[in-house]
């Protein structure tokens, strides 16, 4: 890993893609941090480790759809804990708390099953990447109408130009991330 830290050594992995999914957006594509498995490694211990620590340790971790599916559920797999999904609107069979949240352009809805947690436990919410911040906030509500505490939000990547980690931050959800990118 040459003399890198693991957050420089984590970002120079993330491929940027210019104009998608529309002109001047610069798309930060986590995939690649994903398929070559020694970076996988580096990036899931990050946060393994940091939820390893007693103050921080949650007892369930929660996912927001859908790359926050595949972090969450290894992370919770590395520190013997439950997974919990959060899905788009729709998409979960039994009963369900939703929740909806305003879009650049328009609005989502997100669900979460009526047992996916119980009154006072301790919920890691994690995602791939915090833009606006909707999606995290939006699963930080519906994580409390169950009664859950959400104990931190984590993400590989912050956009800071976009608001969301101040947003999510004023709420007063601590936030951890791994990476910062200037600009969209």
């Amino acid at each position: 890993m040459d003399d890198l830290n693991v957050n420089e050594y984590l970002k120079r992995h993330i491929r940027t893609v210019p104009d998608w999914p529309a002109p001047g957006v610069q798309f930060r594509d986590i995939t690649p941090l994903l398929q070559d498995p020694r970076v996988f490694r580096v990036l899931i211990d990050a946060f393994v480790h940091r939820y390893m620590a007693p103050d921080l340790r949650p007892d369930v971790v929660a996912g927001l759809d859908a790359r926050g599916f595949i972090l969450g559920s290894v992370v919770a797999y590395e520190l013997g804990l439950g997974f919990v999904p959060i899905r788009k609107k729709g998409k979960l069979p039994f009963t369900t708390v939703e929740e909806t949240y305003e879009l650049e352009y328009g609005s989502a809805t997100v669900e979460l099953h009526t047992d996916a947690v119980k009154p006072g436990q301790r919920v890691l919410l994690i995602d791939d990447l915090i833009a606006t911040g909707g999606t995290m906030m939006a699963g930080k509500k519906l994580l409390e109408k169950l009664g859950a505490s959400v104990i931190e939000g984590a993400a590989i990547v912050d956009l800071p130009e976009l608001g969301g980690s101040e947003r999510i931050e004023a709420t007063g959800l601590k936030l951890f991330t791994l990476v910062s990118f200037a600009g969209h």
